[in-house]
């Protein structure tokens, strides 16, 4: 699963097709997540359980995460959040060019509707 971790005025400018988008800010408590709001992402959008307090992530998607570039902190903020959860980080990949590096590619991007 492809996440634009960028928050929705960057997504607003364009993003990668198929990207779904999960701000840095939905998944810090220190930012206003609360825990059932982290909680929804983590099981509705990413496929982990919750059980007794636990997490199951068994069965949970692997995730490509970007932002705007390398020098771009919002992924990595997402990625720690995940892995404070448990998330495997075998799950957690980072693609670290961002969208800088998308679009000096030249690849397309499409705006969020």
């Amino acid at each position: 699963m492809v996440i634009d971790s960028r928050t929705p005025d960057w997504v607003a400018r364009g993003t990668i097709a198929g990207a779904v988008n999960i701000p840095w800010t939905g998944l810090d408590a220190k930012k206003g997540a609360t825990e059932l709001d982290i909680e929804l992402i983590v099981v509705d959008g990413f496929g982990a359980e919750k059980e007794d307090g636990k997490w199951d992530f068994s069965k949970a998607k692997t995730l490509v995460m970007f932002c705007n570039g390398m020098w771009c902190g919002q992924s990595p903020r997402n990625i720690h959040s995940l892995l404070k959860l448990g998330y495997p980080a075998e799950k957690l990949k980072w693609y670290r060019g961002g969208m800088q590096t998308w679009n000096v590619l030249g690849l397309s991007t499409v705006k969020p509707q």
